[in-house]
């Protein structure tokens, strides 16, 4: 049996709406003679593309039922994604309550390099498809693009461009644990991640680790300090009952900030997102080897002694527990 849901259709249509730029495109209400496809990027639009992460988008194709019905896909990226890359075999439409709803059409998408191709295992002539990629580190600084292509039963086919899209040079990581029974020490060097948190634990089972900190967090009952950072040249009357470990050394500069709340950091509904360019104009002369007070939704800009690093650390919470905080950084 035929699989011709109408929800498929409209979806299929919906992505021709103002989206397309091919010279082929369909419009609402022009009759559909040929295999034809669509498509969108529906990862948020203006928002860095980072090592790691992914970019979604949806891939419509749709044929006359009377034409035949879709065979394969694939989809032929410039840089070969990482681990995660796929094809979601179901199509989906929105139901009365504006929920998505899968329907399997395909079996599992197979990836070979750069391309990542499925088959259809359901008998229909109209389909949305989701393809997530999983950006590389081979992409950071580059640029990477898309070549989406479908087969129909009756001989023909079709496909779709996508990018070039900008990845940046950045490194995110998020929900990292500060914890306030004791001492927690930041080190944005010398790791993939874009910060690496070390225990007292940790320095006392190799000392060395002391030459790879950046910052020293503490919280103190006091609410004039509450939860601090500290860089190894802060004053002492700014950090009672501090005590830095041996080989701490680092004059890391730091400005606090209120009001910047990425969206990527926070996960929260925010339009603001931190790019590269964030980070090679923020101006530091203003920094301080300390910061006091820090408190949920609040930011940090980082440059490390060096200069070979900026960070932002956002506060996603600050409690009697200690603080979570996600960072991203930027090498200089």
């Amino acid at each position: 049996m035929k699989l011709k849901n109408r929800y498929v259709v409209l979806l299929f249509a919906l992505g021709f709406l103002g989206m397309g730029c091919n010279d082929d495109m369909v419009l609402i209400g022009d009759p559909v003679t040929a295999l034809n496809n669509d498509c969108i990027k529906r990862s948020l639009p203006v928002a860095p593309n980072l090592i790691g992460q992914e970019i979604e988008f949806a891939y419509a194709m749709a044929l006359p039922e009377e034409l035949g019905n879709l065979t394969s896909a694939q989809v032929v990226a410039s840089i070969p994604g990482g681990a995660g890359t796929y094809f979601d075999p179901n199509s989906y439409y929105t139901n009365a309550s504006g929920e998505d709803v899968a329907v399997l059409v395909a079996s599992e998408s197979q990836t070979s390099g750069g391309t990542t191709s499925i088959q259809f295992s359901a008998d229909t002539c109209a389909a949305t498809l989701r393809f997530y990629y999983i950006i590389p580190e081979e992409a950071r600084g580059k640029e990477v693009s898309f070549v989406f292509s479908v087969k129909a039963s009756n001989g023909q086919s079709a496909e779709y461009k996508m990018g070039p899209y900008k990845i940046s040079e950045m490194d995110m990581t998020r929900s990292l644990l500060l914890t306030s029974d004791e001492q927690c020490y930041i080190s944005f060097r010398g790791s993939s991640e874009a910060a690496v948190i070390y225990s007292k634990t940790d320095l006392d089972a190799d000392p060395s680790l002391a030459s790879q900190i950046d910052l020293v967090y503490a919280r103190h009952s006091s609410a004039d300090i509450s939860h601090a950072l500290y860089a190894a040249d802060a004053p002492e009357a700014y950090r009672p009952d501090v005590v830095f470990p041996s080989g701490f050394s680092s004059q890391t500069k730091m400005i606090k900030e209120y009001g910047l709340r990425d969206r990527q950091l926070s996960d929260l509904q925010y339009s603001h997102f931190i790019d590269d360019l964030d980070f090679e104009t923020i101006n530091m002369d203003r920094s301080t080897n300390y910061v006091l007070a820090l408190k949920e939704e609040a930011g940090v800009w980082v440059e490390t002694a060096d200069a070979s690093y900026r960070a932002f650390i956002f506060i996603n919470n600050a409690g009697s527990s200690g603080m979570t905080i996600s960072v991203k950084r930027y090498k200089m």
